[in-house]
């Protein structure tokens, strides 16, 4: 392929770029920053092992944890805190 870019009149009349597409994922890597084809391919194969690497790569499963008891005392003092100022925004009752 054509690269673009600058590089002025030999970037424009050479076709050292390469573009490698995976089928199965659909994954795109692109080489152009170099003059030499052969050179351009080893680049993109180089890039896209290691984007197949990151797209196959397992994901760990998140291991749930309990809230400890010093946030569970956070979190209550809190909603005590929210509830008076919210408290304080009522108007006054009349009649009492």
């Amino acid at each position: 392929m054509r690269s673009s870019g600058p590089g002025g009149q030999h970037r424009n009349k050479t076709e050292t770029g390469v573009r490698l597409v995976h089928k199965e994922t659909g994954i795109t890597v692109t080489a152009t920053e170099r003059r030499s084809r052969r050179q351009n391919l080893d680049v993109a194969f180089t890039r896209m092992k290691k984007r197949l690497e990151e797209h196959f790569k397992p994901v760990k499963k998140r291991v749930p944890t309990k809230p400890t008891a010093g946030s569970k005392k956070r979190h209550a003092a809190e909603k005590k805190h929210h509830s008076q100022i919210k408290e304080g925004r009522k108007p006054p009752r009349v009649g009492e």
